[in-house]
């Protein structure tokens, strides 16, 4: 400080208006001794820099997280459940006590209906409901019979066509000895074509009267049986317009 002062009064300068700024000297850090770890030696380096900061600041702190509040599900929802299940379990108390001391109740109506949605319907229509159809083309020029017993039989080499809409229930033969082509139209009415060479359709598959069924290379008859809840019939004619009933 005395140098700056014989400074100031060499050049004349009034020593009132010298100012002396000190100028401080930043802190060394202090040499880490062997033995601190990594980590503390940081520290120590960032609070000498920090200066007369908080030295919490390059402190290493664990950081407390508020735990988040646990959502509760609201009363309403509880309730309305509970009530579900106590409807379920008196809706099963009502069909079971109705199935015991009322079996034609509404419900059991109901309850019946639904599982028997499933179920084929009858069909009660008789062989006099159907309309008989040619079972040869119009066309093809084959001499037709029909046996006392009712028995329909001819031999031409044409297709053969079914008699009525219906369901093929079996199909058995051979092509040494022929084929034998079951039908089912309802219930109680069926028929069967014997003696084809070649069948269209598979067992299971509804056909068409105007859609061929078989096919008969004119070298053996073909013969043709209507049946009533197994009886043969013999109740119908042969026209100019085909076959239909007596």
């Amino acid at each position: 400080m005395n140098e700056e002062l014989n400074y100031a009064e060499m050049l004349e300068i009034p020593v009132e208006t010298v100012t002396v700024n000190r100028k401080e000297k930043k802190r060394r850090a202090q040499e880490p001794e062997p033995e601190q770890e990594l980590s503390e030696q940081l520290v120590e380096q960032v609070n000498d820099r920090m200066e007369d900061a908080d030295p919490a600041y390059a402190e290493s702190r664990t950081i407390e997280r508020e735990a988040k509040p646990k959502k509760r599900k609201p009363k309403f929802a509880k309730g309305f459940l509970i009530g579900e299940v106590v409807a379920v379990c008196a809706l099963c108390a009502v069909i079971f006590l109705t199935n015991i001391f009322m079996t034609d109740s509404a419900i059991n109506t109901f309850v019946r209906g639904l599982f028997a949605g499933n179920a084929s319907v009858a069909d009660t229509r008789t062989y006099s409901d159907f309309k008989l159809s040619p079972v040869v083309n119009a066309y093809v020029d084959a001499d037709m019979t029909v046996s006392e017993t009712g028995v329909l039989s001819f031999t031409a080499k044409c297709s053969v066509y079914p008699p009525c809409e219906g369901t093929v229930t079996a199909v058995n033969g051979n092509e040494t000895t022929g084929y034998t082509v079951s039908l089912k139209h309802s219930d109680s009415f069926t028929s069967i074509v014997s003696g084809v060479d070649t069948v269209y359709c598979a067992v299971g598959e509804k056909v068409k009267s105007n859609l061929p069924l078989a096919y008969s290379d004119g070298e053996s008859s073909v013969r043709v049986m209507f049946y009533s809840n197994d009886s043969l019939l013999n109740c119908y004619t042969l026209g100019d317009g085909g076959i239909s009933w007596s």
